[in-house]
């Protein structure tokens, strides 16, 4: 009985490991999932279409995320770390010029992520089971992206008025984000986030 050569062996094992090919296909799975929900829509994005888009088969993808619902709430909580951790990486060294970060901020908010989770916000609302778990993720995600604006601002929130400018600079992101919706929004939202870096600037000081 012959044993199997190393050429033979070679040919039979994997290059990349089978755990890292599974990492891979998860993360190719949730940036689809992320891309159609913000294209398409909830109706629009179906476990199939993103399959297809992230170039695995239907099986695969049930594989990873058993129902539509665990993949789409994964898929935006996934790309809500992905863009806090490069909002970071922005200003490796911290604090950094207020304004600068106003905008970086907004520009969190204006991106297709923002577009992915309005939709998911619509879905969840007339879905129970998605709505528990799409509240539970947006606080979590709502409470990062503070920390991460008290940090990069230097904030001092024992100072009266600024949690509220902090929190008030956020919400008005995600409004900016909402009215860039529709339309093309840019030319308003420079001037609002330009007096916006006026207002953070003298309430921090």
């Amino acid at each position: 009985m012959g044993g199997v050569s190393a050429t033979e062996h070679a040919a039979r094992t994997p290059h990349v490991p089978k755990q890292d090919r599974s990492r891979a296909t998860r993360q190719r799975l949730l940036a689809a999932a992320v891309a159609c929900l913000a294209e398409h829509g909830w109706a629009g994005s179906t476990v199939s279409v993103v399959a297809e888009r992230a170039g695995v088969s239907r099986g695969a993808a049930q594989h990873h995320f058993p129902t539509r619902e665990d993949l789409f709430t994964a898929a935006v909580e996934y790309v809500a770390e992905e863009r806090s951790t490069a909002l970071r990486d922005l200003f490796p060294d911290g604090p950094a010029d207020r304004r600068a970060v106003v905008e970086a901020l907004v520009g969190l908010y204006t991106g297709p992520l923002f577009r992915a989770a309005l939709h998911l916000w619509v879905a969840a609302s007339n879905e129970d089971q998605l709505r528990a778990r799409v509240t539970e993720l947006e606080a979590r995600v709502g409470r990062e992206s503070h920390r991460i604006a008290v940090d990069l601002l230097g904030a001092d929130e024992s100072r009266p008025g600024v949690r509220e400018t902090v929190q008030g600079l956020l919400d008005m992101a995600r409004g900016l984000g909402l009215a860039n919706l529709l339309t093309d929004d840019t030319a308003r939202r420079e001037r609002v986030v330009a007096q916006w870096g006026t207002i953070v600037e003298q309430t921090l000081g």
